[in-house]
């Protein structure tokens, strides 16, 4: 029993990835699932989906590396946060489908409350912002819209989790209703402080608190996966939300430690240590993990359209057939066109949080067509790190100059993003040896646990790099271009 299963369930697929004693991927298997979008604004998920997804993963997972339950020794867990399920205590059945992290459903109901006054009493407990993007509005949401919910859930007949939740509950068969700390922090419930989930924040939404999971450890016992499944009960001992995943998996484990995880959003985590720290840039404070029952916090600051500006081309333009096709075309872009994208299609995150905004391009000639396009995506992500990083500088005043950024996720196999990337923010940027790291971050945290892998030194000694991209442009056209993409950005916020 020396292989560890790492379920990576994310927005638009479910993967598993077995590693084996070293910390080396053995196999792995994908599924992807349908998004579900009943009105503009509005993204769902089948739980239906979610599950069969990542049971069908793991269990192709296991089977290509010619192994069975018998051989893994414990299972991790990493997903995608803020997503939002209410399902039945006794059967498991969901009221309601999956409110996906990027719906924008509850924009009204979170201007309501930051009119009322109640935004400073949320952040201050949560390090959060009263946004859509958080679980708490998207949890109220359901109880006051689906029939009886409400009264369901007062009488202690449901339940809410976020998907590790969910996951944990269908794997045990409904024996334990649990989740970690980081998945907790992004609820807009949870006192990131006390490390409890927060009555007054529950009082002012209307929730029951006994809908809530117990809260654990990231590296802890959240039961055993049910012996039909795999052929053999397997512990369940690491969960941690997706971009805390990456954190681990990156190592960054020391205060000023930077890593950001380009995915259908991107999201850059900044280690600030053992206190949180208040952010004065409208970046998040947040939890990035908790081990032994000793907190960790970080800076975050939220992309929502990272990848998924690719997958638009793809499937919105169909300008392209495969994601891997945008870089070719970005080189043939014609240098003399200065296209700029802002896709704020779901809104802006941070440091913007502009629910409202909707997706602009500027810059268009008659000659712009799929090269330029693909240019313009990809350079928006990385003026959107570029965002994050000033707003965390602001913010971070432990930092000495700019930290070198790790990055890690689908985009980040992109020499050509990640070379803009480094040219525009003026620092190096390291991709690892490892671009699966958000699933090694869920599966050492298990690892650990079950005793296979090592602690956290021996951890990070065994992060290795594979390139290191180093700024390539002068200082005035760095800054003549980022000045440009802000100019794009208000023109966007003002439409």
């Amino acid at each position: 029993m020396t292989h560890i299963l790492a379920i990576d369930q994310g927005t638009t697929s479910s993967r598993a990835i077995l590693f084996d004693k070293h910390m080396k991927v053995v196999a792995s298997a994908q599924e992807e699932f349908p998004q579900i979008y009943p009105q503009s604004g509005w993204v769902e998920h089948d739980p239906a989906d979610l599950w069969s997804t990542t049971a069908g993963s793991c269990r192709a997972a296991i089977e290509r590396a010619g192994r069975t339950g018998r051989d893994i020794a414990a299972i991790g867990i990493t997903n995608q946060r803020e997503t939002t399920l209410v399902w039945d205590r006794s059967t498991g059945q969901p009221v309601y489908n999956a409110i996906v992290w990027q719906d924008r459903r509850t924009a009204d109901l979170c201007r309501e409350l930051k009119d009322e006054g109640h935004e400073a009493m949320v952040s201050a407990r949560t390090g959060l912002l009263l946004d859509p993007y958080f679980s708490g509005t998207k949890l109220k949401w359901i109880l006051d819209n689906v029939d009886g919910a409400r009264a369901r859930a007062e009488k202690g007949e449901l339940l809410f989790g976020t998907v590790d939740s969910f996951l944990i509950w269908k794997l045990t068969a409904g024996a334990v209703h649990a989740t970690d700390a980081t998945n907790a922090a992004r609820t807009l419930l949870f006192d990131i402080h006390k490390g409890e989930w927060s009555a007054e924040i529950c009082e002012l939404l209307d929730i029951p608190m006994g809908m809530l999971p117990e809260v654990k450890d990231c590296a802890a016992n959240y039961g055993n996966a049910r012996a039909d499944l795999f052929g053999h009960e397997i512990p369940i001992m690491g969960v941690a939300g997706d971009q805390q995943a990456a954190t681990v998996g990156q190592a960054c484990f020391k205060p000023g430690m930077l890593k950001s995880t380009y995915g259908t959003g991107c999201f850059a985590l900044l280690n600030t240590g053992d206190k949180p720290v208040v952010s004065q840039s409208r970046l998040l404070t947040t939890i990035a993990y908790q081990i032994g029952g000793k907190r960790t916090y970080a800076l975050e600051g939220s992309i929502f359209i990272a990848g998924a500006v690719v997958q638009w081309l793809r499937d919105g333009l169909k300008i392209i057939r495969e994601a891997k096709e945008t870089q070719p075309l970005a080189e043939q872009a014609d240098p003399g066109q200065h296209v700029i994208m802002v896709p704020a299609f779901t809104g802006l995150g941070a440091p913007y949080w502009r629910p409202d905004c909707r997706g602009a391009i500027f810059g268009l000639t008659r000659n712009s067509g799929p090269a330029e396009f693909a240019k313009a995506a990809l350079e928006s992500v990385g003026y959107q790190t570029r965002d994050l990083l000033e707003a965390m500088q602001v913010d971070w005043t432990d930092a000495a100059g700019k930290p070198v950024l790790r990055v890690d996720g689908g985009m980040s196999a992109s020499d050509w993003a990640m070379q803009f990337l480094s040219d525009i923010l003026g620092a190096p940027v390291d991709r690892p040896q490892v671009l699966e790291t958000t699933a090694l971050g869920a599966a050492w945290l298990a690892g650990m646990a079950a005793g296979v892998y090592p602690d956290m030194e021996g951890f990070a000694e065994s992060w290795a790099i594979e390139k290191r991209f180093e700024p390539a442009i002068g200082e005035d056209e760095r800054q003549r271009k980022y000045g440009a993409w802000k100019s794009a950005v208000v023109a966007t916020m003002s439409l």
